[in-house]
């Protein structure tokens, strides 16, 4: 059992905490722990925080229902800050966003599948006039499929190829219209996450049986 006393608390005795989705690694929040709020976090698998503004503890989720399954917990080199990773059922911030960082000040946001899936998900409910992803859903589900197939043959040829230039543009269409699939079919990416992270927990286990 780790102790947490060897982590450094600051003079108030908190010490900040990254809370992270374990999925997309998106920062969620920044928030603080004491030694009880880490202690009851730990308990309960769920993240508890100690709020400054109004000094006293508090169970994320516990009013709106939001609450953040920890999977695990990483201080720094320093010990003196921690990155918590979580499965969320809900919004992490306050203002119903899905983080409280959205607010993009200096430099670009990047590329994100979880960006290019709400992208695919607009597409499908505003239906832009000359969107290619409108076009599809405005086809339907044959359409689509086709489309997978088509797609799935391209990476095929390529990798026969050994053509990886081609094979990496090829996956990259697949991809894509795996995603508009999944949104047709109403999958969600984290669906697909948690079915290859039990999986993942699942290899572990054979093989820790194996080694045994």
């Amino acid at each position: 059992m780790f102790d947490i006393t060897t982590l450094r608390f600051d003079e108030k005795g908190l010490i900040p905490a990254i809370v992270v989705d374990t999925y997309t690694k998106k920062v969620l929040t920044l928030a603080y722990m004491n030694e009880e709020s880490l202690k009851i976090s730990m308990e309960k698998g769920l993240t508890c925080f100690y709020s400054r503004s109004r000094q006293e503890l508090w169970l994320k989720g516990e009013t709106s229902g939001n609450y953040q399954h920890i999977v695990s917990i990483t201080h720094d080199c320093d010990a003196d800050a921690l990155v918590v990773e979580v499965k969320k059922d809900g919004p992490a911030c306050h203002l119903g966003t899905d983080s409280c960082f959205n607010e993009t000040f200096y430099g670009s946001e990047g590329f994100s599948i979880d960006g290019l899936m709400e992208l695919i998900k607009g597409r499908r409910e505003e239906k832009k006039e000359g969107s290619y992803t409108t076009y599809l859903f405005e086809k339907g589900l044959d359409k689509i499929l086709k489309k997978v197939g088509e797609e799935s043959t391209e990476v095929i040829i390529a990798a026969k190829a050994e053509d990886k230039k081609e094979t990496v543009y090829e996956i990259a269409d697949l991809a894509y219209h795996v995603l508009v699939l999944m949104t047709q079919a109403g999958i969600s990416l984290e669906d697909v996450r948690a079915e290859l992270a039990s999986r993942h927990v699942i290899d572990k286990k054979v093989k820790q049986e194996k080694m045994t």
